[in-house]
């Protein structure tokens, strides 16, 4: 049987992987090419620690302030809020805490499988390399220990793996990290990549040995049916058994053309990658700063901070530059006399839902299928969700209940 996924991006990649190797014919289509966008840009952290959804009761104090930093966190562009705020809507009422604990139980669900899916898939291609299982750390700088244990009571009451650290006890696992450090959680059941844009490069070539096809070319229109199509801005049509749409912050069009209203929108993700080698082991995350510092491949990799600005708008330097001076706070001796001249800038684009989980499972047209909506977590999740997209479209019974990732969740 012939499939067609639609976006070359790590999901994308990773289900075209899994389908490959259950037997299925695969063509990958994407408008620019392997890890173009976020796939390329993200922290490279395993994130399954990551176990609460975004919308946060405890944010709506915070949210003025914070939406109209230029430099904060977490931002929306002026210009965009009148389009952002039916999402914002949407992202408070999934702070009720019957929505907010049932979102929260479906990202666990996925985060339970996350590791050993990516463990699988990096082996099977024969890169298990690209992934480091060393954990992560979140640091603090406060003086107040009752921070750091409420933050730990938080975690281990999800279920989440996490040691408690004093600041010695974090620098004689980093050295690097500043003197200002006061202790730190240790999240050991985590892990990261020094190379984002290796690990999709990986499944495109693994893909291709196996017989699979990745063409360029922009998607315009899908149809389903009997034998579902996809019509490019060129007029050409492909036909196949299965398709299945990873398009990322571009899927929204395309599934409204089925019929399907989306709330999806995009986090604009800002990192600056530094030539420095920080010596870290393991990503190190501010509880304070809300940024993370990654080892990569040939340097750095400063990133964190949130824009809402739709997929047009340029990108802005100073978001990234930004980065410098928190990472200089952390880490001192590695960055002492580091300019952004240094490093490169990057912005990518987020697929972000207000209840903070993907669509994954079958249209309402037949043989369509939807595996896209993945925020901050796409990397971490690629892998289990191919598994899991893979079952599906095969005709099994998938692994986990998948109603929670229904796209008719917003009909």
């Amino acid at each position: 049987m012939q499939v067609i996924v639609i976006g070359a991006g790590v999901v994308g990649l990773a289900n075209a992987v899994a389908l490959a190797r259950r037997g299925f014919q695969v063509t990958v289509m994407d408008k620019e090419g392997v890890a173009a966008g976020a796939s390329f840009g993200n922290a490279g952290h395993f994130a399954t620690e990551q176990v609460f959804p975004l919308a946060d009761p405890s944010l709506l104090p915070k949210l003025p302030r914070m939406l109209l930093d230029p430099l904060g966190p977490f931002r929306i562009r002026p210009a965009y809020f009148h389009r952002a705020l039916p999402w914002f809507i949407r992202f408070v009422v999934n702070m009720l805490p019957a929505r907010r604990k049932r979102n929260g139980e479906a990202i666990k669900a996925l985060n339970a499988r996350s590791m050993a899916s990516t463990r699988d898939l990096l082996t099977f291609c024969g890169r298990a390399d690209l992934l480091v299982e060393n954990g992560s750390l979140l640091v603090f700088e406060t003086p107040d220990a009752r921070v750091m244990a409420q933050e730990l009571a938080l975690y281990r009451g999800a279920g989440v793996a996490v040691t408690l650290l004093s600041g010695d006890e974090a620098r004689a696992l980093e050295p690097s990290l500043s003197d200002a450090i006061t202790g730190a959680l240790w999240f050991t059941e985590v892990g990261h990549t020094p190379n984002p844009r290796a690990i999709c490069e990986v499944l495109a070539d693994t893909l291709k040995a196996m017989g699979g096809r990745i063409e360029i070319d922009l998607v315009s229109t899908l149809q389903g049916g009997n034998k579902p199509s996809v019509t490019t801005v060129g007029g050409k049509v492909s036909t196949a058994d299965k398709l299945l749409l990873c398009a990322g912050a571009w899927s929204r069009p395309l599934a409204s053309k089925l019929g399907h209203r989306v709330p999806l929108d995009t986090e604009r993700g800002y990192h600056l990658m530094m030539p420095q080698q920080s010596g870290l082991k393991r990503p190190v995350a501010s509880y304070e700063r809300k940024f993370i510092i990654t080892p990569m491949d040939g340097g750095t990799r400063l990133a964190g901070t949130v824009e809402f600005g739709g997929l047009d708008a340029p990108m802005s330097n100073a978001r990234a530059d930004c980065l410098l001076p928190h990472a200089k706070a952390l880490l001192p001796r590695v960055f002492e006399g580091a300019d952004v001249s240094d490093g490169e800038r990057w912005m990518g684009f987020r697929p972000s839902l207000p209840d903070s989980l993907p669509v994954l499972g079958e249209s309402k047209s037949p043989g369509v299928y939807f595996a896209f909506g993945h925020q901050h977590l796409g990397l971490t999740w690629a892998a289990s969700t191919a598994e899991l997209m893979g079952q599906l479209v095969s005709g099994e019974t998938p692994a986990i209940d998948m109603s929670p990732y229904s796209v008719k969740r917003f009909d």
